[in-house]
């Protein structure tokens, strides 16, 4: 009962998190989520169909979960939550723009990809909307970076390392290249909508990586950092709902 109460507390004060940083931080944001209308339709387009299918696969892995295990709905708002939050962090970059944490990772190991593929289009939709963060136009291409492609990549990085033995060396790998490549990502969409006059789309790649990679490298570190402490937090408060998704690991 003390462990519920604990995890019931955890979970308000991350609401209440969430709630400052809306009613805080509703500015636009020259953030890496791809802007309205910045896409040409072609693009924008393309994106969205890319992404849809995606989408569809995560809904029935979602409706899945919630129906086999209806108690992990707690700890599924819980990673939702955790996305939002990171993702809305608007941090200065030393090229004059902002960088932010996108939180995909944690979701991923605890549920697969593909659940937070929705749960990150969630977030996307939501900022877009409340934050100006992003756009609707431009959903589809932030989807596929940070919801579809960085999803994807934390869960297989944890279970390539997750043979060495090192569960938390997993995890910190994990969170820290799908932040990583989630920018790598958004920087390939955007040299392909725009590649440059000279050197094409190679040139337009390296400028837009360029923009943000100085910033972005710690904060990938960090988001990794920040993915263990709170799977130590888990660990301690939320074992129930671990041995239910076999995800507690004995170090080696």
């Amino acid at each position: 009962m003390k462990t519920r109460y604990r995890q019931l507390v955890s979970l308000g004060f991350m609401a209440g998190l969430t709630c400052y940083l809306l009613l805080g931080s509703a500015n636009a944001a020259n953030a890496m989520h791809i802007a309205e209308g910045f896409l040409p339709v072609q693009w924008a387009v393309f994106w969205w169909a890319v992404a849809l299918p995606f989408f569809w696969v995560g809904l029935r892995s979602l409706t899945r979960i919630t129906k086999q295990n209806p108690e992990l709905k707690l700890l599924l708002a819980l990673a939702g939550a955790f996305t939002f939050v990171l993702s809305a962090l608007k941090l200065p970059s030393v090229t004059g723009s902002c960088s932010h944490p996108t939180g995909t990772g944690l979701g991923a190991i605890l549920f697969g990809p593909s659940v937070m593929t929705v749960l990150g289009g969630l977030v996307l939709l939501f900022q877009a909307i409340l934050l100006a963060h992003g756009g609707l136009t431009t959903l589809g291409a932030n989807l596929f970076s940070m919801a579809i492609v960085g999803p994807y990549v934390a869960y297989f990085i944890y279970h390539l390392v997750l043979r060495t033995g090192h569960q938390k060396v997993a995890i910190f790998l994990a969170a820290a290249l799908e932040d990583l490549l989630t920018y790598v990502m958004t920087s390939v969409q955007l040299a392909l909508a725009f590649p440059a006059a000279r050197g094409g789309f190679l040139a337009a790649f390296l400028k837009f990586a360029g923009i943000f990679a100085i910033t972005q490298i710690p904060l990938a570190i960090s988001e990794g950092l920040l993915t263990v402490l709170v799977w130590n937090w888990l660990q301690s408060y939320g074992q129930q709902e671990l041995q239910t998704l076999k995800l507690l690991k004995q170090e080696g």
